[in-house]
């Protein structure tokens, strides 16, 4: 029996990493795959369950595929990832509209999923979650000049409104050789960006002996031919040592962009998150940062609204920023989380007010990214070329100091075949346009 799968996968690029090997494994077996869902007899749809947000967004494309599948257009729907996990059999009973539910630790199994659900069975399983492997064959969703690469899955920092070790279990850290191996396949094929992701990852290899490998990875990264930018996503604030900046100094490999999600500066709340230092202590770490990467950007991100959060302690954070100026910044607000620790805190901070926060937030970071844009124009930066945008008649892409997906885009004018995707090239900035900088592409040397 012919039949196409189909995939959505929501959420953090940890979870994009589970749907890549689940891809790839559909794809060894010889099943054909489309990226129009829509069209496919088995939907897949790879759920993030971290925020209430992020469920609505999870049970709305369920909801949308059942509707299909009521009217005739889909067969089977397969529910996979961290809601899954979370929710187990409550999420079955609800939904009964799925075929299939898989908890983190049967994604192996999908092949076999897709066969039995298209016999008729229901599936269920909830298997231990270490069962499911992080090395593997990946199918890569991303354009074929980046990557992101999991280093590590889990998390043991127990932050207090955080879900994620409830969902994906301690730290455990990939096995450097293995991590390696796939980023050296991964540049064969054509790979040139690599951002490194995990839960935390400056606790890279802690869980072997206590002490952070990060440093010792990146060294091995850089040495691969081919891979030309590697990138630092989630690295948490108490965590990050001298030897991890010294490498990032001195390699020209690695960009000079960190993220730091520090989510608060208040000790107080800090404290009630689960969380190590204050104000001061961020602001002698994220200034030492500074002066051991000259021209590092740094992201961050904080959340508003945390109970005991007053307004002394969230005037606190506002003057934080301002001070910091922070490159990038992305806030949201509490959301309590059932099976954590915060939803038992008292003195909780109304919706309407958590909300509110967050606005004065980002719009206090508005006038601060503004600035740093406009200190950008008249510089010469080099840009990753990501794709043509047939509406601006231009093409965009992105600077050392832009993540792929969350960050700022570089917008420039070029003849036709003059770039392509994946390019590097030189472009100067003239004007700024909301967040993002527009520019005129300079000659190759």
């Amino acid at each position: 029996m012919a039949y196409k799968v189909g995939m959505v996968s929501l959420g953090c690029p940890k979870n994009q990493m589970d749907a890549e090997l689940m891809l790839g494994r559909l794809r060894d077996a010889g099943i054909e795959l489309t990226a129009e869902s829509g069209l496919a007899d088995v939907v897949i749809v790879n759920t993030c369950g971290f925020i209430e947000d992020a469920k609505k967004e999870s049970i709305e494309n369920i909801l949308e595929f059942a509707q299909l599948k009521k009217e005739g257009q889909i067969q089977k729907i397969i529910v996979t990832g961290c809601m899954a996990e979370r929710y187990k059999e409550e999420l079955v009973k609800e939904l009964p509209e799925c075929d299939a539910v898989l908890g983190l630790g049967a994604n192996g199994d999908i092949v076999g999923t897709v066969e039995a659900v298209l016999r008729g069975e229901q599936i269920a399983r909830f298997p231990d979650k270490s069962g499911w492997s992080l090395d593997g064959r990946r199918l890569q969703t991303t354009p074929e000049f980046f990557a992101y690469l999991r280093i590590a899955d889990g998390c043991s920092n127990c932050c207090t409104y955080c879900a994620i070790p409830l969902i994906r279990g301690p730290l455990r850290s990939r096995a450097m050789d293995a991590v390696v191996r796939e980023a050296e396949a991964l540049a064969a094929n054509g790979v040139k960006e690599l951002t490194l992701v995990a839960q935390d990852t400056t606790l890279y290899g802690a869980d072997w002996d206590g002490q952070s490998h990060l440093a010792e990875l990146l060294e091995r990264l850089c040495g691969i031919d081919g891979l030309q930018w590697i990138r630092l996503l989630y690295c948490y604030p108490e965590h990050i040592d001298d030897r991890l900046l010294k490498v990032m100094a001195s390699q020209p490999k690695i960009v000079k962009y960190m993220d730091i999600p520090i989510q608060h500066v208040n000790g107080k709340v800090l404290a009630a998150m689960n969380r190590p230092g204050d104000a001061a202590t961020l602001r002698k770490q994220i200034r030492h940062i500074r002066e051991m990467v000259p021209g590092i950007v740094l992201r961050t991100t904080v959340m508003t609204g945390f109970p005991g959060e007053g307004k002394k302690e969230f005037a606190e954070l506002c003057e934080f920023i301002k001070e910091m100026r922070f490159e990038r910044l992305g806030c949201f607000a509490f959301s309590p989380e059932e099976g954590t620790a915060a939803v038992k805190l008292p003195d909780p901070v109304e919706e309407k007010e958590k909300l509110r926060r967050r606005d004065i937030i980002m719009q206090e970071q508005s006038l601060v990214a503004d600035r740093y844009n406009r200190s950008r124009v008249g510089k010469t930066l080099t840009v990753l070329v990501e794709s043509y945008d047939r509406y601006a008649e231009c093409w965009f892409g992105r600077s050392e100091a832009d993540a792929p997906d969350i960050d700022c885009k570089v917008f420039f004018p070029a003849k036709r075949g003059e770039v392509r995707p994946g390019d590097f090239v030189r472009v100067r900035v003239t004007g700024v346009l909301d967040w993002d900088l527009t520019g005129e592409l300079e000659p190759a040397e």
